[in-house]
């Protein structure tokens, strides 16, 4: 198995830079990929602010990329359910905070935007 940086996932997803895209994909192709969530994280923040990826098109590549055969993500199920809140809305950041938060009674966060993202999420989404 080997781990791969946000650099790597990048140009596997935008095919920016042709011959690094083209080493990356060759790399995800020959399978033994892991992913970390802090390398999606890093990613998405990446694909939305420097590429103009909207929420459903940054859920839509890496929920793709994850589905890979011989991929690997270190929490697939904390990222499938950010994915569907990042669909519905919500900041990717926070919707793996809030999946991270399953066990805990609440989440507390001054972000009055998470908050009314959050909805009926599990986790109660609240002020201090």
């Amino acid at each position: 198995m080997r781990a791969i940086d946000t650099n790597v996932l990048v140009r596997y997803l935008t095919g920016d830079e042709p011959e690094q895209a083209a080493r990356a994909r060759a790399a995800v192709d020959a399978g033994g990929i892991f992913a970390s969530t802090t390398i999606l994280l890093e990613s998405e923040w990446v694909l939305r602010s420097v590429y103009g990826f909207t929420g459903k098109e940054v859920a839509a590549a890496l929920r793709g990329f994850a589905g890979l055969p011989g991929v690997s993500v270190e929490n697939p199920s904390l990222l499938a359910e950010a994915l569907v809140r990042t669909e519905g809305g919500m900041d990717f950041a926070d919707a793996l905070h809030l999946g991270a938060a399953g066990d805990c009674e609440a989440m507390l966060t001054f972000d009055r935007r998470f908050i009314e993202a959050a909805g009926d999420a599990p986790v109660r989404v609240e002020e201090p």
